[in-house]
């Protein structure tokens, strides 16, 4: 979603949000010595994120500086039950608009993994 560029050296690990999920916290893991690089890369991740789901979901960016990437989608990707789970809980969903936007993030994630 970000760019190769900047996924490259961080990756996010937990999100924070309101119940109106918006403005929303999300922590970022990075790679030590890159962590300035990505501090000014903040706002266009921001946008980046808000835009693909069409509303303001982060509202602020935090980052975590790590001594390594760990490789936590590889662990998932073998994993169908979990990817089936979160499709149903999804379904199960009223708000619409969280209904696509999390459908479109599942559907991405699917898409590079496979």
């Amino acid at each position: 979603m970000v760019g190769k560029e900047i996924s490259g050296f961080c990756y996010p690990i937990k999100i924070k949000s309101s119940r109106e999920l918006s403005n929303g916290i999300l922590t970022i893991n990075v790679l030590h010595g890159k962590e300035l690089e990505v501090e000014y890369k903040k706002n266009e991740i921001k946008e980046k994120i808000n835009s693909f789901f069409g509303y303001n979901c982060i509202g602020e960016i935090r980052l975590k500086i790590v001594q390594e990437k760990k490789m936590i989608i590889k662990e998932i990707k073998h994993k169908s039950k979990p990817v089936k789970r979160i499709e149903q809980n999804i379904d199960q969903l009223k708000n619409s608009n969280l209904k696509n936007s999390l459908n479109q993030l599942l559907k991405a994630f699917s898409e590079k993994n496979d």
